[in-house]
């Protein structure tokens, strides 16, 4: 049997259905598998997730460093001076990019820095007394995690209708989507109607119980790399504030130099109550997760005597925050920031370029983070059947080109429609974007034959 066949037999994964080549090496922007295939990886990992290119060894050697002192001390008897660190370094970072005063919790993944905002800010108003406040809004088509709590909030409906009942169904109001605005309406002349239905909600649901709204600055796998256009989050702060409501913004993607910035909502010139990230800050090389919060929200809580109601086991790890600061030394010493900006706009060029092909349509991402839409028709935007699983074709023609791409579903209805994101490692070169979006094209073409 071979080795992708035991793979597959005995280890849960999670498209078992495909081939699933097994990883041996990896560096920079590239992964061999044990048959010696070569891959570009224009996911970054699993979307976004690899910053400064696989295959670091300072980071391994940071890691290791750690590991000779100590792997593991229980988080709730000791503290660590990576975390101590890790600590200070982000307060400095949020603070010079958002402003004001902030404090971290580390935790392990995306979906529990979710999970920790979300109990932060039921935690903070119960602490000032407003206990009526359990309401968390968010928006179809945003994804925000992976357990059952976080799945009654995002509105990603593939990943919601399963569990649907086992979950707190959350209200949702319609995403910032101009190129299927929900409203049917044009930007700029639509007045920001996607973003004034966060204000309808608040009084419709009474404000008196909702405690938080959540959204992600660009939404990546539910809608395939859509930014928010120019005024929609500083319409969303100041109805936040006029309502006593927290602005959770989810930075599990956008966050630590993905957009070009430290935090992606730096695009939009407003300052969020909470950040939650994970992903770019150790770029794979451990798992760690951070539910960033403005100071006022931890005191207020603290002066009540109760400690924060979220953890688990394996929180606040010494070895990924030894990880995470060698990650943002090398960020900053290779100055990955400029450069995720400058070849992410390279990028973007040469992918709208893309849309001479006839099912490619609505390039748009910002930094190193682009997506586009697979359609059937470009004049009326009718998606593909989801059926014929258009994405996820151009997917696997990808890598049977080697090059790694990630498909999305559910762009229209949270069903059909068919997105594909090009998020590549922050350290890739112009010759490597090029390639990318050969390799692309490639694929895109095979796709359009086959489905015509």
């Amino acid at each position: 049997m071979s080795v992708e066949a035991r793979a597959i037999t005995k280890t849960a994964v999670r498209r078992a259905w495909r081939h699933m080549p097994v990883a041996g090496r990896a560096d920079g922007v590239y992964i061999w598998d044990t048959d010696g295939k070569r891959y570009l990886d224009a996911a970054a990992g699993s979307s976004n997730l690899v910053t400064i290119g696989h295959g670091v060894k300072s980071v391994r050697d940071a890691m290791y460093a750690q590991m000779e002192m100590f792997s593991y001390a229980a988080p709730h008897a000791f503290a660590s001076e990576p975390l101590l660190r890790l600590g200070d370094v982000v307060a400095t970072k949020a603070h010079e990019s958002l402003g004001g005063d902030w404090r971290s919790w580390f935790t392990c993944t995306g979906t529990d820095a979710v999970d920790s905002a979300v109990r932060l800010a039921r935690q903070y108003h119960v602490a000032r007394g407003d206990r009526s406040k359990t309401l968390v809004i968010s928006r179809w088509q945003g994804f925000h995690g992976n357990n059952l709590a976080v799945a009654g909030i995002h509105g990603s409906t593939f990943r919601r209708r399963t569990f649907m009942g086992m979950n707190i169904n959350s209200p949702h109001v319609p995403p910032a989507y101009c190129y299927r605005c929900p409203f049917e309406m044009r930007y700029p002349s639509c007045g920001l109607k996607c973003a004034r239905a966060l204000e309808t909600e608040i009084r419709q649901q009474g404000e008196e119980n909702v405690a938080a709204f959540i959204a992600e600055p660009i939404v990546g796998s539910a809608l395939g790399g859509v930014p928010a256009p120019d005024g929609y989050f500083q319409t969303i702060r100041e109805i936040c504030d006029r309502y006593g409501v927290l602005m959770i913004v989810d930075e599990v993607m956008t966050a630590f130099g993905r957009l070009g910035r430290w935090f992606g909502i730096e695009h939009w010139g407003v300052t969020p109550d909470v950040v939650a990230t994970a992903k770019g800050m150790t770029s794979g090389y451990a798992t760690l997760a951070a539910t960033i919060a403005r100071e006022e929200l931890w005191s207020t809580i603290e002066a009540t005597g109760t400690p924060f109601l979220s953890g688990h086991t394996m929180d606040l790890n010494p070895v990924a925050c030894a990880a995470t600061l060698e990650v943002i030394r090398v960020l900053e010493d290779q100055d990955l920031l400029r450069k995720a900006d400058e070849t992410g706009a390279y990028l973007g060029s040469r992918l709208k370029e893309l849309e001479d092909i006839d099912i490619v349509d609505d390039v748009r991402g910002m930094g190193m983070m682009w997506g586009f839409e697979l359609v059937r028709d470009k004049e009326t935007r009718e998606p593909f059947d989801p059926g014929l699983h258009a994405s996820y074709r151009v997917e696997a023609e990808a890598m049977r080109r080697g090059l790694i791409l990630y498909s999305c579903t559910g762009s229209v209805d949270g069903v059909a429609g068919d997105m594909v994101m090009v998020t590549p490692p922050l350290v890739i070169t112009r010759k490597q974007v090029d390639d990318v979006v050969a390799l692309t094209r490639e694929s895109l073409e095979a796709v359009r034959d086959e489905l015509a």
